[in-house]
């Protein structure tokens, strides 16, 4: 499978809602509990620095994305925040991995000089072994710091690489 990442366009809109939205309702990775909307994607994936998304070379199917936006402002700006989802019939494909080190590449490019995950979820394995993988650095444990859906909390572990 041939894989490129592109800006996001118009287009995307009802393939990123879904995707996201799958996420979101899993309630085990991403902070947010309401799902997008059409007119709140639209406007969610236009606001971030960069939304990529992972399409199939040929078919142009869309696969997975990514948004990257700053982490937080002024002498902090240089850092930037990310998250990433894959279609979840196609995850265990490297797809997350593409979407992460092209996120890598396209941080530095608008002048990010730090990749930092603020709520990595303990029980998240796939993404954990990921990030060691490709050189990120475990910052600690915050216990309970993150609302599982069915009520009970889990851990979550920062990250950062420098870009």
């Amino acid at each position: 499978m041939d894989i490129r990442i592109r800006p996001y366009e118009m287009k995307d809109l009802k393939d990123a809602v879904m995707i996201w939205n799958q996420v979101v309702e899993e309630g085990a990775a991403f902070p947010q509990t309401e799902p997008l909307t059409e007119e709140s994607g639209h406007r969610f994936f236009e606001e971030q620095s960069f939304t990529g998304i992972a399409c199939e070379e040929g078919s142009w199917d869309v696969l997975g994305l990514y948004i990257l936006h700053p982490n937080n402002v002024g002498r902090c700006g240089h850092i930037c925040n990310a998250s990433y989802a894959v279609r979840p019939d196609l995850r265990g494909r490297h797809i997350g991995e593409i979407l992460v080190k092209h996120c890598m590449e396209k941080g530095r490019e608008l002048g990010f000089r730090i990749l930092q995950f603020n709520a990595v979820v303990s029980t998240n394995t796939y993404a954990l072994k990921l990030y060691k993988k490709l050189g990120f650095v475990q910052l600690g444990t915050i216990p309970g710091g993150f609302l599982m859906k069915d009520g009970h909390y889990e851990d979550i572990i920062p990250h950062y690489h420098p870009l």
